[in-house]
């Protein structure tokens, strides 16, 4: 029963894999890659998993916990490369009126 558990599992991580491939391609937007990726890691992750329940042994396992390290360090990374392209883009499409007003204001306070 748990080897055909097992086998389920990896059937389910393997097609998650494939609608995460098409996501990645077809992605909206790069936090919808992002999104994907994790959801790509963490079939890794169940991959590994099941791989090392299946053989018995336990190096798999490290396997795993490194992954899902570089996955994190990952994630942390390409979002904080999201929001500095985000708040670039919002910069950009702010009026610069209220900037100006405000360097006047402080001139007339000046003067």
């Amino acid at each position: 029963m748990l080897q055909f558990s097992l086998i389920f599992i990896s059937l389910c991580a393997l097609s998650a894999i494939l609608f995460v491939i098409v996501q990645i391609q077809k992605g909206k937007d790069d936090a919808d890659r992002i999104v994907a990726l994790d959801i790509l890691l963490a079939a890794a992750l169940i991959l590994c998993i099941v791989a090392a329940l299946m053989i018995e042994r336990t190096v798999l396992l490290d396997v795993a916990i490194g992954l899902s390290l570089v996955g994190f360090i990952g994630t942390v990374g390409w979002s904080a490369v999201i929001r500095r392209k985000n708040d670039n883009q919002q910069q950009e499409q702010l009026p610069e009126q209220p900037e100006k007003q405000h360097e006047q204001k402080r001139h007339e306070h000046h003067s």
